[in-house]
């Protein structure tokens, strides 16, 4: 819905990698997106990591508003750095972070392989809140909770109305005027009128 924006994708799990750089072509984003397979970057969640690689990616784009928004269903357990490091980074560099906790409270159903194929179980959904409220109030954004797709929807519509900025277009359209193909034979026939009416053309009162 940002058509003036780049945008990109940072991926993480138990590693985090750029699935797509930044871009003003949001289809090839949409295309990314599709091809994205749950559990591509591992089981475990690296948040500090994935923070630190879109900070990468952020931190030389001439913009003045520079936002991450970070997207996770549970806690930070495992990566290099940690979460409220790489949100010190971000801040560093004047980048704003939106933290959203995906999932239900308590708990929540889950796909897993066994022996007789896949089968469903329930498990507590475990996130830390409090560091998701941290590395949104270090950077300067906002921390949200979305318990399905359609409060993660108007969690995003609010992030689009706090993020607004100006759009300035440099317009380079080139013109011709085409009045002298007509003002030259009208001061002509205007003259011609002139001419002839001081002559046996007069008019007559």
């Amino acid at each position: 819905g940002r058509e003036f924006d780049r945008m990109g994708m940072v991926v993480f799990g138990e590693e985090a990698f750029t699935q797509c750089p930044l871009t003003l072509d949001h289809n090839i984003l949409q295309e990314f997106l599709k091809r994205l397979n749950i559990g591509v970057a591992g089981d475990s969640t690296a948040i500090g990591s994935a923070i630190g690689i879109s900070v990468k990616r952020l931190k030389e784009l001439e913009s003045k508003s520079k936002v991450i928004i970070l997207l996770t269903d549970g806690r930070n357990n495992s990566g290099n750095i940690s979460p409220m490091q790489a949100a010190e980074i971000a801040q560093t560099f004047g980048i704003k972070i939106y933290t959203v906790g995906v999932g239900t409270r308590g708990k929540a159903p889950f796909i897993i392989d066994g022996l007789m194929g896949q089968r469903m179980i329930y498990q507590n959904v475990e996130m830390d809140e409090e560091v998701l409220m941290q590395i949104a109030e270090v950077t300067g954004g906002k921390y949200y909770r979305a318990t399905d797709a359609e409060s993660l929807k108007k969690i995003y519509a609010q992030i689009d109305q706090l993020e607004k900025s100006e759009v300035k277009w440099i317009d380079h359209s080139e013109f011709k005027e085409l009045f002298p193909y007509y003002l030259v034979p009208g001061i002509l026939l205007l003259l011609t009128e002139i001419v002839l009416t001081q002559t046996r053309l007069r008019r007559i009162p």
